[in-house]
């Protein structure tokens, strides 16, 4: 009798901490969007989404679907502390956002040691472009887009030289930062920034699937199937080389 009751308590309490582990991914998925980092040997990847509006400093509107980047950056610095983490999948559908946010969450995926691939789904607008090539590889879906457009700033601007000084080298920032992670140019980016008549009212570029690809943005057309196959053969180069 007692062997049993010892079973059933010990039932009872594995029961109470897988449901407390089901709770919390829940949770996380609830709150954050996506999955929490695996702590068992159940995937050796680890994969975050971009998903809406990259929400900066400012709390954005309830009814706008936003991915924060104060809980990107603890969930990149958690996968590249995991030893059990061996590469790691961005999916992005972004129209853009905050830009010093964006360019954050790009230099997070940038430096990270473990290979990381992107993939753009739908959309990887504006300051998603940064984000979208700061993978070690990047695809994008055929039908996806990403529009490329000058730094535009909402609110009040001061009238003087030193707020647009300010706003080159926002742009400049940027500039730098696709044309060292992609194999466009510096003058093909910023002709694709400044074309005029594409946009109405406003000036840029939409570039769909092959498109992005073939100025250099974007390595490869592919899928979610493309993406996983690159990102495991790059584990396996990876495990190889060490």
């Amino acid at each position: 009798m007692k062997e049993d009751t010892t079973k059933e308590q010990g039932q009872e309490r594995e029961g109470e901490e897988e449901g407390k582990k089901i709770s919390a991914a829940i949770e996380a998925v609830t709150q954050l969007g996506q999955s929490t980092v695996p702590t068992n040997s159940e995937s050796n990847i680890f994969c975050m989404t971009i998903i809406g509006q990259v929400e900066g400093h400012l709390i954005l509107p309830p009814q706008n679907k936003t991915t924060k980047y104060e809980h990107m950056i603890p969930q990149l610095v958690a996968a590249e502390q995991n030893s059990k983490i061996e590469g790691v999948l961005i999916i992005l559908n972004t129209v853009g956002g905050d830009v010093e946010a964006g360019l954050a969450i790009a230099e997070m995926i940038s430096s990270l040691s473990k290979p990381a691939v992107t993939l753009v789904l739908g959309g990887g607008h504006s300051i998603g472009v940064p984000i979208a090539v700061a993978g070690h590889y990047s695809f994008i879906a055929e039908t996806a887009t990403m529009t490329i457009h000058p730094i535009r700033l909402t609110g009040l601007i001061i009238g003087v030289p030193q707020s647009f000084e300010y706003m080159e080298k926002m742009q400049e920032r940027v500039v730098r930062f696709v044309t060292a992670h992609s194999a466009v140019s510096e003058q093909k980016f910023k002709q694709l920034m400044f074309t005029m008549g594409e946009l109405t009212r406003d000036i840029g570029t939409t570039v769909i699937g092959a498109d992005a690809v073939k100025h250099g943005l974007i390595d490869e057309v592919g899928g979610l199937g493309a993406a996983m196959k690159k990102l495991n053969a790059m584990i396996e180069q990876r495990k190889k080389g060490e």
